[in-house]
């Protein structure tokens, strides 16, 4: 089990030197555009911060998650490609729960903690 963790680690670090780098800041970018579009959208709708509203109003909480995911899913999904064609050139493997995660922390997080501060800063 420590192989793995460590192994996990070491994938993740190279990822930041490795080829294909230049994704580390092209998606939470593109996450970051959609983000500010939605928040601004919220904003002027009286919609409360993204994440706050996922958690409070359980009443619109799926409708709100349609909504972002027709936002960042295409992101997410690229992000996903590309760490799988990433994987591929570097280790000859792939590890499903290495791209989920990578793509998470490219697209997703980026995009609901920015759009929550967005709508908060545009009211």
């Amino acid at each position: 089990m420590d192989d793995t963790w460590l192994r996990i680690v070491d994938d993740m670090a190279g990822r930041v030197s490795g080829p294909m780098r230049f994704r580390l800041l092209l998606q939470p970018t593109m996450a970051a555009i959609f983000a500010i579009t939605s928040g601004l959208k919220d904003a002027k709708a009286g919609k409360s911060p993204y994440f706050w509203g996922l958690l409070t109003d359980a009443g619109h909480r799926i409708e709100r998650i349609k909504d972002g995911w027709t936002s960042v899913g295409k992101i997410f999904v690229l992000a996903m490609v590309l760490d799988v064609a990433y994987q591929i050139i570097v280790s000859r493997f792939v590890y499903v729960g290495e791209v989920i995660v990578v793509a998470f922390v490219l697209a997703i997080v980026p995009y609901v903690l920015l759009r929550g501060f967005v709508t908060r800063l545009a009211r």
